[in-house]
This record gives structure tokens, C-alpha cells and sequence, in this order.
């Protein structure tokens, strides 16, 4: 369905957008390669780094004539645009006429235009869904008319997302409404506890990979031995950190029957896609090897064929130490992440001995308190004598060791566990082509996100081993 002048210039202007990025960023890495070579004390480039010079200078000279004709077709759309403008503002004159005007109660007035999907009358998603289904199964002209009035809503108040969230085809990345992304509904999922605790930040708009600097070598520093003799010198050192994108993604194939009778889709598709989603970017962030916080996290382990929450504690306060240790003044250990077996195991254990130190204000004849108010996903459950704080999460594997019925307990700094994701609902939804011998639709939901736990080794620490096997209550 074509759209208004209004799209075709927003469309051209992200269009354009994405030319002088592409551009600005082929100089930056051209910039870099050159950074680097210089830091290493050579004098010419390696033949990669030639190559992929070349190949930088060629795209960026492709972007600048991308860019050269995407301005003349944004000067066209334009003038097509005033032209519009013009006729609009001309039908809108008034003449006089010796009419005589309504009265004050006769007049229709028109206040704050309503979004086209509502939380009061839409809160499930239902209504969103079914036009997602309908525009795409049958080309509903008025399903049309509603999702693309729903996007130039979207374009208006969070225009950083529309170029990701549209495509070559018709609404082939609708950006689903924001307030149905925050149900996270009481489906069974172990959802994003440990992900909503990390230190978010903006994911770049373009690219698939986030690059930031490490310091490896730092420089130095000691007495001088004597008048005017050499002071100590070191060459600080760096290295790039790659972190890559990833996509989390799931997809539902919707019934035909669903569509045309629109019963109970909202809960078996959008909330338990929302959900998925969810959990497996949480997942990811804990269990992912190599890069999760499982494999980056230094390990302390506890052997104990009889565990009681007392022995553990001091692990606990040797992962915090192992944490401050290895970050100093860089950052400080601020949660404990563990699955909710082990937050209900400690809160079971019964003790006569009570830590030397309290560093929260705790009850001198407590180990930790829990808060009433939290459940699951919903922030803290609790405080430990040493003021760290406990987030429950159940994406933590409950399989491991020997006996493959051992959990892990992690000891975090908040500030080093690093997110980057979009912010404010960046989930989009496709429908792909119809299965019709089964009469389906797939509706397809996904995300972008990066992370990282490695700026600082040993900045994450974590306990595991027998003494964390399956508890008896």
C-alpha cells in the first residue's frame, strides 16, 4: 500500500541517515587500522590491512555517491512535499460567507488524537495481533490502514527505531506497541533477572559488531634513584575488544482458525513470544560459552558432601574479595546472582553464629534479609550480611558436575556487567509467508543486544562444586 509524501520523505531522510554513517564509519576503521600500525612501530601495513583499507576507501567513495543521489531524490520528494503543502493551505482558505455561526454547544470539538492500539482497549494485544494476521493472510485494506497509522505513530515519538523496524516488503518489522512488551505475563518463563541488573547501554544504530578498548599494559612509576637519573617509564599497550550482536528471535505459526475467530491469540502468541525472547537473551548472557558469565568468571570452588549455609557464606565473601581484588577502584561486588534452590536452601539453614561484621542493618541474629515484597524477576529478593544484594534467577544450570545436579552462585559487579540493547520496546514482529497446507501464519519476534563481562579479568567471580549439588529441605 503506498504512503503518504510524509513517508516517502521520513523513508529517504533515513535513507540518508544510514549513507553518511556508513560512510563515517569506514573512516573511523580506516583510522584505526592506522592508529594501530603507527602504535606497533611499523612503517607500512600489513597486505590485509591494505586490503581492507582499499576495500574502505571503495565503499566510502560508493557512500558518497549514495549519498550524492539520495540527496537529489530527498530534494524531489521535498518540492513534491511543498507542492502538497501548497494545494492543502489553499483548500483550507476561508471565505466570508453571511452564514451564521453555530452555537458555542453545537460545535464539534476535536482534543488529543488516541494511539491506534491502546492498553484500555487493546491490553492483551489481541487487536494488534489479528491485523498483523489479517493484512498478511488476506491484504485487509482496513488492517492495512490501522498497522500503517500505528507506525507513523511509532515514527513520531521513537524515529531512532523506524529504519530497523521496516524493510522491502509490506510491514515486514512492525514495532510492536510498547506497553504490550511490559507484560510479561505469568506464562512460565524464567525471563531476564540477572539482564535487568546489568549496566544498560544504547545499542549503536548499524553494524554487527560493538568495538571498545582495553588496556593491557599500563604505564609505570617508582622512586628515582638520584638527581636528574631516568624516572620509570612504561609504554601503555591496548587491545580492541570485539563484542559481536546477537539476535534473539522466536516465532509461533497461528492457526487460520485463530485468525478468523481471533480466540485466545494474544496469550498463546504475543506474550509467550515476548517471553522467549526474554529468557533466552538472559540465558545467553549467563550460559554462553566462551563469553557468558559462567565461562568469563573465576571460579572458587566448594566441596562439601554435606553443605550448610554457614560454610558457604565464606566462599561468598572470598568471590566478593576476589572481585574488589582484581577491579580496586574500578568497581566494587554489588549482587549475588543464584538460582532460587539456593536462595530458599540459605533462607532453610539455622545458625548460633552470627558474622564478626554486619555491612548492612541487619538483625544481630540474622544472616541476611529477605524482601517480602519481590518475586520472581521483580528485583532483589534480599540482602547478605555483607551488603550484597541477591538476584534469583533461574536460567542459572542446575545440570552440572560430576553428578549433573549442581548449580553455580555468581558474585557480580554491577557496573562491569555491560548491556547493549535497545531501549524502549525495540521488539519487532514479521509475519512470513503462510504454511497453507497446514492453514498457518508464522509471526516471527526479535530483538538486538551485545554484552560483554571481560573489560577486566577476574572482575566476575563465581562458586560451583559439590557443596552446591541439589539441597535437601
Amino acid at each position: 500500500m503506498p504512503g503518504t509524501i510524509d513517508d516517502l520523505v521520513a523513508s529517504i531522510e533515513v535513507e540518508l541517515e544510514a549513507a553518511h554513517k556508513r560512510i563515517k564509519k569506514c573512516g573511523a576503521e580506516v583510522k584505526l587500522i592506522l592508529d594501530k600500525a603507527q602504535q606497533d612501530g611499523r612503517s607500512s601495513l600489513t597486505t590485509e590491512e591494505d586490503e581492507r583499507v582499499a576495500e574502505l576507501f571503495a565503499a566510502r567513495d560508493q557512500g558518497r555517491q549514495d549519498v550524492t543521489g539520495i540527496e537529489t531524490k530527498l530534494a524531489n520528494a521535498n518540492k513534491i512535499k511543498a507542492e502538497e503543502m501548497e494545494r492543502s493551505a489553499e483548500a483550507k482558505k476561508q471565505k466570508p460567507t453571511e452564514a451564521r455561526r453555530p452555537a458555542y454547544d453545537q460545535v464539534a470539538r476535536v482534543g488529543q488524537e488516541e494511539r491506534t492500539y491502546r492498553r484500555d482497549q487493546d491490553p492483551n494485544g489481541k487487536s494488534f495481533l489479528m491485523d498483523v494476521s489479517r493484512q498478511f493472510l488476506f491484504q485487509d485494506v482496513e488492517a492495512s490502514s490501522r498497522l500503517s497509522r500505528h507506525m507513523q505513530e511509532e515514527r513520531v515519538e521513537r524515529a531512532e527505531y523506524f529504519l530497523r523496524a521496516t524493510g522491502t516488503g509490506a510491514f515486514s518489522g512492525l514495532t510492536v506497541p510498547q506497553y504490550l512488551t511490559d507484560m510479561y505475563a505469568p506464562k512460565t518463563a524464567k525471563l531476564r533477572p540477572f539482564a535487568d541488573i546489568c549496566n544498560v547501554h544504547q545499542l549503536p544504530p548499524d553494524g554487527m559488531s560493538v568495538h571498545i578498548s582495553r588496556i593491557t599494559t599500563g604505564s609505570s612509576a617508582a622512586n628515582q634513584a638520584s638527581e636528574n637519573a631516568n624516572v620509570s617509564e612504561t609504554d601503555m599497550d591496548d587491545e580492541l575488544l570485539t563484542i559481536p550482536v546477537k539476535t534473539a528471535a522466536g516465532q509461533q505459526t497461528v492457526s487460520r482458525q485463530a485468525i478468523d475467530r481471533g480466540t485466545g491469540i494474544e496469550d498463546v502468541t504475543m506474550q509467550d513470544l515476548f517471553n522467549r525472547v526474554a529468557t533466552v537473551l538472559d540465558s545467553t548472557l549467563i550460559n554462553e560459552a566462551t563469553t557468558g558469565l559462567s565461562a568469563v568468571a573465576q571460579a572458587t570452588s566448594y566441596t562439601d558432601a554435606d553443605p550448610t549455609g554457614a560454610e558457604l557464606y565464606p566462599k561468598i565473601l572470598g568471590a566478593a574479595a576476589g572481585v574488589e581484588e582484581a577491579l580496586l577502584a574500578m568497581g566494587q561486588p554489588t549482587h549475588a546472582v543464584m538460582s532460587s534452590r539456593r536462595w530458599y536452601w540459605l533462607s532453610s539453614q539455622m545458625s548460633s553464629v552470627w558474622p564478626m561484621i554486619n555491612w548492612s542493618n541487619l538483625p544481630v541474629q540474622a544472616g541476611g534479609t529477605a524482601n517480602a515484597q519481590s518475586s520472581y524477576a521483580s528485583g532483589p529478593r534480599g540482602v547478605l550480611p555483607c551488603g550484597l544484594e541477591v538476584i534469583v534467577d533461574n536460567n542459572i544450570a542446575t545440570n552440572l558436575g560430576a553428578g549433573t545436579n549442581e548449580d553455580e552462585m555468581f558474585v557480580v559487579p554491577q557496573d562491569e556487567c555491560h548491556l547493549w540493547e535497545d531501549g524502549e520496546a525495540p521488539l519487532f514482529i514479521r509475519a512470513e509467508q503462510a504454511k497453507a497446507a497446514s492453514l498457518g501464519v508464522l509471526l516471527v519476534a526479535y530483538k538486538y543486544y551485545a554484552y560483554t563481562f571481560s573489560r577486566y579479568a577476574n572482575g566476575m567471580q563465581k562458586i560451583g562444586g559439590t557443596g552446591l549439588s541439589a539441597p535437601t529441605f
